[in-house]
């Protein structure tokens, strides 16, 4: 660290490629370190894989704040450098929410679609609307979220992953980053290159459970690639933007839940200019909506030592 209290580049990049590394290689300390038995179900499996990437996330948080210059001891002021507020907590789940909705304008279309047409098959089956077929309904919708909720795939895609990943790629990353002298737009690119290349296990994993050709599985991987890419970028944009981690966290947690983008439908075109509409509606909102003044009371004279709230090319110290 240099002695005007900010990290070298150096630094930061190693900590940033230490932590990426970490967070893949503990998944498989259970059994290649620890040396623990096979697990005896795959929930056992995935609740292992669960805890070390909770362990990952936390030692990921303490090397973060050692290495970063926090002129602090206040609890509020340390996890702050991490995105973890509670001020304008509203902000930063609803607006980053609507943004995201509107690159899924064509999937949501299509599912209103298709929900009208399951719903006309029902009541013309079932004869008119009653009071009975809503109570169908609404039991159906319950056991639905039963089902969902006790799914242990379902814990780690709307949980677990989209928690430990942000916590580790954006909160811990970024803030490295800034503090190393990276320019803001220079972070979008670089942290969404440790997240995809953190997937690459998924590379073997696939390779060896599937039985893919192997220019299938090049292929299948590189689609998975790019798409973090392009949503790490994303999430890193929102949380220097938003200096809030639920920015990010909340459009994890829709993406995954979405999945890509529908673009087009062979059965219907509207599906296609829904998308188009949403993806121009999605870029001319993309600052206003993500408008440092909407997520700080104050921007001028900014606390944040990163410089995140203001979206400035320069890095400060906190005055604090």
């Amino acid at each position: 660290m240099e002695e005007d209290g900010i990290v070298s580049k150096a630094v930061a990049l190693i900590a940033c490629i230490a932590m990426a590394l970490f967070y893949v290689a503990i998944l498989y300390a259970p059994t290649v370190l620890l040396r623990l038995p096979p697990p005896s179900s795959f929930q056992t499996y995935m609740v292992r894989r669960f805890l070390c990437a909770v362990v990952s996330s936390i030692l990921s948080l303490f090397l973060s704040a050692f290495i970063l210059p926090v002129q602090t001891k206040e609890l509020r002021h340390i996890v702050g450098v991490f995105g973890i507020r509670k001020d304008h907590i509203w902000q930063a789940v609803v607006l980053p929410l609507c943004l995201t909705s509107l690159m899924y304008a064509g999937s949501i279309f299509l599912k209103c679609v298709l929900l009208l047409a399951s719903w006309r098959q029902h009541t013309s089956s079932a004869g008119a609307l009653s009071f009975d077929s809503c109570k169908c309904a609404l039991q159906q919708f319950l056991d639905w979220l039963s089902a969902m909720s006790s799914n242990i795939l379902v814990w780690r895609n709307y949980v677990v992953a989209p928690l430990t990943e942000e916590l580790v790629f954006r909160a811990c990353m970024i803030p490295l980053l800034l503090c190393g002298g990276f320019k803001t737009y220079s972070v979008t690119l670089i942290c969404p290159i440790f997240f995809s290349l953190a997937h690459l296990n998924h590379f073997v994993e696939i390779y060896s459970k599937q039985n893919y050709r192997f220019m299938k599985l090049v292929m299948v991987t590189g689609l998975q690639l790019g798409y973090t890419v392009v949503f790490g970028s994303y999430a890193s944009f929102l949380f220097i933007r938003t200096g809030h981690l639920v920015a990010p966290l909340v459009a994890h947690i829709y993406c995954n839940f979405m999945g890509l983008p529908v673009l087009y439908s062979q059965r219907n075109g509207i599906i296609s200019v829904t998308f188009i509409i949403g993806f121009l509606g999605f870029l001319w909102l993309l600052f206003p909506l993500t408008g440092p003044d909407l997520y700080n009371d104050r921007i001028d004279n900014c606390s944040c030592w990163q410089g995140y709230c203001t979206w400035r090319e320069t890095i400060r110290m906190p005055q604090m």
